[in-house]
């Protein structure tokens, strides 16, 4: 688990991977927080919000980014001081992004079709990126806990982001697996491994 203990501008971990070409993406963590936060960032040189899970606070409103156009999803059952599973889709075919917060899905809603997500690869969690790899905004930054980030290739389907949300048996991600993730910390951050 990654605990993010304060507000920062600096603080961060960053998540290694190879892939540098993504026509789908599905990314799944659990978090546990009451603030306006970035969950997710992954950007490349032409686009700081390549792929972006943001939570708005204290609202049920998620902003979801994919080839730096994005969508906002709105009633979500979100709840302060609980842990929360989240995973978000999105496939550059159709363009199409959904959410699903603790296994329930929101409307498919239409974000960017077209081109792939492609170049050098920056994924951060506990920041948002409003540069390959920087320029973070204190007011942005995630002040909580988080653990079990997987990410896919592909869109991952409805039973098995179900299985993630309810019970340990899912297929692990074959970008980011948890159980192998390979991270390098910056700042006041910590890591306590939950196996």
């Amino acid at each position: 688990m990654f605990t993010f203990p304060q507000e920062t501008n600096t603080a961060h971990v960053r998540l290694t991977t190879s892939r540098q070409n993504l026509g789908a993406v599905t990314v799944c963590l659990r978090y546990y927080l009451k603030r306006d936060h970035s969950l997710f960032s992954l950007a490349t040189p032409s686009a700081d919000n390549d792929f972006l899970i943001f939570k708005r606070a204290p609202s049920d409103v998620y902003n979801l980014w994919a080839r730096g156009q994005y969508t906002s999803v709105f009633g979500q059952d979100y709840k302060l001081n609980t842990w929360h599973s989240v995973c978000s889709t999105w496939n550059a075919v159709s363009g199409v992004m959904q959410l699903w917060l603790d296994g329930k899905p929101s409307s498919r809603k239409f974000v960017s079709s077209g081109s792939n997500i492609n170049g050098p690869v920056i994924i951060v969690l506990g920041q948002e990126q409003d540069s390959h790899g920087g320029a973070f905004d204190i007011k942005q930054s995630f002040v909580g806990m988080m653990s079990d980030v997987h990410m896919w290739d592909y869109v991952i389907s409805p039973d098995e982001i179900l299985n993630y949300s309810n019970q340990p048996y899912f297929t692990p991600g074959n970008v980011l697996n948890w159980s192998k993730l390979e991270f390098q910390i910056v700042g006041r951050t910590f890591y306590v491994w939950q196996g």
